[in-house]
C-alpha cells in the first residue's frame, strides 16, 4: 500500500491524507484486530469548505442524527478501511479519547494558537482531523514539513482582543463567558459567522467556513457544553 493510493481513496469523499508516522511507545495507537501492533498510523482530515459541500449531502445530515459529521465520518472511514485493510480511529467517541493533537504534530506542521487551537502554516485556523487509518504495514510517508509557527511572527495577535467577552487572553480560554455570550442575541454574529476570535486570525482566511457551516460547529459546541452541565 502506498501513500498516495490512500489519499486517492480519501480524496474521493473529500477528505485530505493529511500526513502519518510510524507509531513508537508512549503514541497509544490501539492495536488492530488480532492484537497487531499498528506500525503505519494516516490522519484524515479537511481544510477550508470543501468537505461540507460534500457531507452535507449524505444520509447522516437528512435523518436527524444528533452528530451528522462525526457519523458521516465514522461511515466512511470505517468503509474505506474495510477496503483498506485498515483499523479505522477516532478523535470522537470517548472518554477516553485518541491523542489526536499529539499525533497531528508529529504528522504535520501544526501547533497551538493562543486560542488553544492547532494552527496549520497555510490552512490557518480552518481544518480538522476526522479520523485516522492504523495499518499492520509499514508505510513509507511523506517527510515532515518543517514551518515556523505563524504565531510567532504575529505581532499584532488579533485573536487575542476579537473575542467581545475577552474570553481569549494569555491565562487561557474563559469557557463560561463564551458560552454565555453566544446564548444571548449579543452572540448572533459568533453563532451565525463563527468565533470572532477565529476569524480574526489572518492566516488562512480565505478557507474559513461559509455560514451555514459555521452557525453548525457553533451550535454543535454550545450543544456540547450544555450537556457537560447536565448531571449524569
Amino acid at each position: 500500500m502506498k501513500y498516495a493510493e490512500i489519499g486517492t481513496s480519501l480524496a474521493r469523499h473529500g477528505l485530505i491524507a493529511r500526513g502519518g508516522f510510524h507509531p513508537e511507545a508512549g503514541d497509544r495507537v490501539p492495536p488492530l484486530p488480532g492484537g497487531r501492533p499498528a506500525r503505519s498510523v494516516i490522519l484524515a482530515g479537511n481544510a477550508g469548505p470543501g468537505l461540507w459541500a460534500i457531507c452535507t449531502r449524505a444520509p447522516e445530515f437528512a435523518n436527524g442524527a444528533p452528530d451528522p459529521l462525526d457519523s458521516w465520518s465514522a461511515r466512511i472511514l470505517e468503509s474505506l478501511a474495510v477496503d483498506l485493510g485498515a483499523l479505522a480511529l477516532f478523535p470522537f467517541g470517548g472518554p477516553p479519547y485518541l491523542p489526536f493533537v499529539a499525533w497531528a504534530k508529529r504528522a504535520e506542521p501544526v501547533a497551538e494558537s493562543p486560542l488553544g487551537i492547532l494552527i496549520h502554516p497555510d490552512h490557518g485556523l480552518w481544518h480538522a482531523y476526522r479520523g485516522a487509518l492504523a495499518f499492520a504495514e509499514r508505510i513509507e510517508m511523506p517527510a515532515r514539513d518543517v514551518r515556523v509557527r505563524p504565531c510567532d511572527t504575529c505581532l499584532d495577535r488579533p485573536c487575542l482582543t476579537a473575542c467581545p467577552v475577552g474570553a481569549f487572553s494569555s491565562a487561557g480560554y474563559d469557557v463560561p463567558s463564551c458560552v454565555k455570550h453566544i446564548s444571548t442575541p449579543e452572540g448572533a454574529d459568533c453563532m451565525d459567522l463563527g468565533c470572532r476570535a477565529r476569524r480574526a486570525c489572518p492566516i488562512g482566511r480565505s478557507a474559513a467556513h461559509e455560514k451555514a457551516q459555521a452557525r453548525f460547529h457553533m451550535e454543535a459546541f454550545l450543544r456540547a457544553r450544555r450537556e457537560d452541565k447536565v448531571p449524569k
